[in-house]
């Protein structure tokens, strides 16, 4: 047991200030293993730093993870690639650096529904708040309602500014319902507004040919891909659906069969 004393409470007041917290916190076993393992002065230091940082960086990550708004829990950890084997190994590992995030690139995820393309996305958003940037998930069909919301409330620029912000926009599901013209165009703002500043990542079921029905205007849809596409990565998944092929282990599905929607 640690004896209260004057130094010992300077030194916790000191860490208090600092915000040392997570040391402050254990501050008397930290003591009791130093001094059980005759730890020298450097050793010591390096052990409390090194656990502080690990402490603020466990935290930053839940807060981050919880500002992003990720629908579901997923890691890229856990991501099966032996299922699409179409998927660039490398170009995976070369995102999870989030180099891509310092020059404002984008990275497009394409492929039907079910094979993995909001995991991925998720996946990598986490491991963009890892090296430090921060990201917001939005399903394409949120974000439309929000900025029609917002513009017709007077409140458009307020919500384009907040869609701008984050360092990873991660925008869910884009193609799986048409847009209409305003909403097409109120999109082109928030992109052109991020453009070389913030990444974009999109999900989308439909290849970049069909987009031009998506936003059901071609010249807004080439003006669109213009931006996306200059600075961009695109990673096009071809493989089962995940749930069919469990379906199908299962014995719920025979082969050849396509589950009805």
């Amino acid at each position: 047991m640690v004896i209260e004393s004057p130094q010992l409470e300077r030194v916790t007041s000191y860490l208090t200030r600092l915000q040392l917290v997570a040391t402050r916190d254990r501050l008397e076993s930290v003591l009791q293993q130093a001094a059980k393992e005759e730890t020298s002065y450097l050793d010591f230091l390096d052990r409390v730093l090194g656990e502080e940082v690990a402490a603020k960086n466990d935290k930053r990550m839940r807060m981050g993870v919880q500002i992003a708004h990720f629908p579901l829990k997923r890691t890229l950890e856990d991501f099966d690639f032996t299922v699409q084997p179409s998927i660039d190994r490398k170009l995976i590992r070369e995102l999870e650096t989030g180099r891509y995030l310092a020059h404002g690139e984008n990275v497009l995820l394409l492929g039907p529904p079910g094979v993995g393309k909001t995991h991925l996305a998720i996946g990598l958003g986490r491991r963009a708040i890892a090296v430090g940037a921060s990201c917001l998930f939005v399903p394409a069909t949120g974000l439309v309602a929000q900025l029609l919301r917002a513009e017709s409330e007077g409140r458009l620029d307020e919500r384009l500014c907040y869609f701008a912000k984050p360092k990873l926009l991660i925008i869910d599901e884009l193609g799986y319902l048409p847009f209409e013209r305003q909403a097409a165009h109120l999109f082109f703002q928030l992109v052109n507004r991020r453009y070389e500043k913030g990444s974009l990542m999109l999900t989308s079921n439909q290849p970049v040919g069909n987009w031009g029905e998506v936003f059901g205007d071609a010249v807004v849809a080439t003006a669109i891909l213009d931006r996306l596409l200059h600075h961009s990565h695109v990673i096009t998944i071809k493989g089962e659906s995940y749930r069919l092929r469990e379906k199908r282990k299962a014995g719920l599905l025979r082969s050849g069969e396509v589950a009805a929607s």
